[in-house]
């Protein structure tokens, strides 16, 4: 009996055994942990969907304006005044080697008996006060003023009996007349014409709304320098500053302008819309440039197209900056 009982107890040892659930990692009685889900890819490392064919036209128009914007505000705050060094310095060397030969102009027309051009050099004005020397030629238009100052045809030159008008700009291209509504009552500055060395005293700055100063005496010369008033390229109005000739006047030349003659384009605040066709071209060349750099991106690749098409594009975006300048205020 106790050979059965030894042999019974193994079997049901192995039964039991047979019975309990496998040995678990966790604590006795615990459920089996559920299998391991994969976490979702980041937003930002999952691949993005094809673009449709409206936002590859949506960019590459926003493409083109960044680019002409980029262009125009670097040709407007940066090249324009080297623009302005380069003219002022060839006008001066037309102008002294005009003043050594004695035919500097001292009326509307030319040595040779021709109507002076626009951006003729007629004088050079000095305002050592405020750091100006700058050469001022003939016609006041946009595309004019960025040489250098203006002078307004329908006046007398400089020093000349009567009234003398020169406009210059406050920002861009130099920003000539940055500083002339520094100058107080009693500041001096000259200019020099091809009848000598005019002396002038200034009267006052005034503003829109502000008197103008007595009329002149007969036989008497006067200059006005205008420039626009407000922030650096956000022309707000005109400022003007009076001054009186303390040498001695000279003889007025002939001219053949008049105000009523005279063209929209030249008068203060002005546009130029002259060149609008200049402009429509300049555009055209762009757009033609920008097609030609996508179809040589899918040809030959972003780095040969980069080699190419970054000079091309640069120049067309400059010629397109130059002419809407032509359309901003001419004393900007």
């Amino acid at each position: 009996m106790s050979t059965e009982l030894i042999d019974a107890a193994p079997a049901a040892s192995s039964r039991g055994s047979a019975d309990r659930p496998p040995a678990t990692n966790g604590p006795l009685g615990a459920p089996p942990k559920p299998p391991r889900v994969p976490k979702r890819m980041p937003r930002s490392m999952q691949p993005l969907a094809p673009l449709t064919p409206m936002q590859v036209l949506s960019r590459s128009i926003l493409t083109v304006i960044a680019a002409l914007l980029f262009a125009f505000a670097a040709n407007l705050m940066v090249l324009s005044h080297l623009q302005h060094l380069v003219s002022q310095q060839q006008l001066t060397d037309s102008y002294r080697a005009q003043l050594a030969a004695g035919t500097a102009p001292v009326s509307e027309g030319a040595f040779d008996k021709t109507l002076l051009p626009d951006g003729a050099p007629v004088a050079i004005i000095d305002i050592p006060s405020i750091g100006v020397h700058e050469v001022v030629v003939e016609g006041t238009s946009s595309a004019v003023t960025k040489s250098g100052p203006g002078h307004r045809r329908d006046t007398v030159l400089p020093g000349q009996a009567g009234l003398s008008i020169v406009m210059g700009r406050a920002a861009s291209f130099g920003g000539p007349f940055s500083r002339i509504q520094e100058l107080a009552p009693g500041d001096t500055f000259t200019v020099l014409t091809g009848q000598g060395l005019q002396m002038f005293s200034v009267i006052g700055v005034r503003y829109a709304g502000d008197p103008a100063p007595p009329a002149m005496a007969a036989g008497q010369s006067r200059m006005i320098l205008e420039t626009a008033r407000g922030a650096a390229y956000i022309p707000m109005g005109t400022a003007r500053v009076d001054a009186q000739l303390v040498s001695t006047v000279v003889p007025a030349g002939q001219r053949q302008s008049a105000f009523a003659t005279l063209p929209p384009q030249d008068k203060e605040m002005a546009t130029d819309t002259s060149t609008v066709w200049a402009l429509v071209f300049a555009l055209q060349f762009f757009v033609v440039a920008e097609i030609a750099a996508v179809w040589a991106y899918r040809k030959i690749g972003a780095q040969k197209m980069w080699v190419v098409f970054v000079p091309v594009m640069f120049l067309a975006g400059l010629l397109v900056a130059d002419q809407v300048t032509r359309l901003l205020p001419n004393l900007l």
